[in-house]
């Protein structure tokens, strides 16, 4: 299939059209389905390179999600990340001039996956011992925001994939629903845009190439966009945490293959 700006094989504009739509329900509903489309998008594209193809179309699904859960988003726990994600991405660039295969990038996205993967089991393991003895208490202390910022960061810059590790914080403390998600659209808000110089202008990943394929890809992300507001409102706390189990562990195998 020939196509301006790409020329894509059939299944691979039918994996860019499934991982769009993903990307529209993760900002504004399941944050942790984006993980299921990091790995289509780094077969597509290649591990490195489709970080600058998916990040304008986040930060377009960034803008709905933050307009609709605008009122709904707990500051103080944004505010304990950002630095600490500012930190990620430092970590990120440094690792760029180590690793330069995409298989490389794709590995390191897994292993930031599978990492998120075991704090969520450490937390509930905690959670149930806490629960136990008297009840158990969100995490406080400077160092679980100072984790998550730093592998969020770092995540989000290699491989647009800080929403697994973000769902576990964010369930961690406990937010309601329509906090959940609005925390974290403002969360992924902010850093995405931060990025955007660093993609162009360090990796240049962004060019008009980029730009034009992510034009066809917007009515992918909107139908998301819809589902996921559609999501929030059905969704039990027991489905979103099995469904954050499964995406997560189908989505870290993908990258190590």
């Amino acid at each position: 299939m020939d196509f301006f700006p790409y020329t894509l094989a059939p299944w691979q504009w039918a994996a860019a059209a499934i991982s769009c739509v993903c990307f529209g329900i993760s900002k504004t509903g399941l944050n942790g389905i984006s993980i299921a489309a990091v790995p289509l998008f780094a077969l597509v594209f290649g591990g490195k390179e489709s970080t600058g193809v998916v990040l304008p179309l986040i930060c377009f699904a960034d803008l709905f999600a933050v307009i609709y859960y605008r009122r709904h988003a707990e500051w103080k726990y944004i505010w304990r990340l950002i630095p600490w994600a500012l930190a990620g991405f430092a970590l990120a660039l440094g690792a760029d001039h180590f690793i330069s295969s995409n298989r490389g990038f794709k590995i390191l996205i897994g292993i930031c996956i599978a990492a998120g993967f075991v704090v969520m089991i450490w937390n509930e393991g905690r959670n149930r011992r806490q629960a136990g003895s008297g009840g158990a208490k969100p995490p406080s202390g400077w160092w679980f925001s100072a984790v998550f910022g730093i592998m969020g960061g770092f995540s989000t810059m290699i491989g647009n994939a800080a929403g697994p590790i973000m769902s576990v914080f964010l369930l961690s403390v406990r937010l309601p629903k329509e906090s959940f998600v609005g925390t974290a659209a403002w969360f992924f808000l902010i850093v995405n845009y931060l990025k955007i110089p660093l993609q162009t202008l360090v990796w240049h990943n962004i060019s008009i190439k980029t730009l034009l394929f992510d034009v066809t890809m917007i009515p992918c992300l909107l139908l998301g966009v819809w589902l996921g507001i559609l999501f929030v409102k059905k969704v039990t706390e027991k489905q979103y945490r099995i469904a954050v189990y499964a995406l997560t562990i189908i989505s870290a195998g993908l990258l190590f293959l």
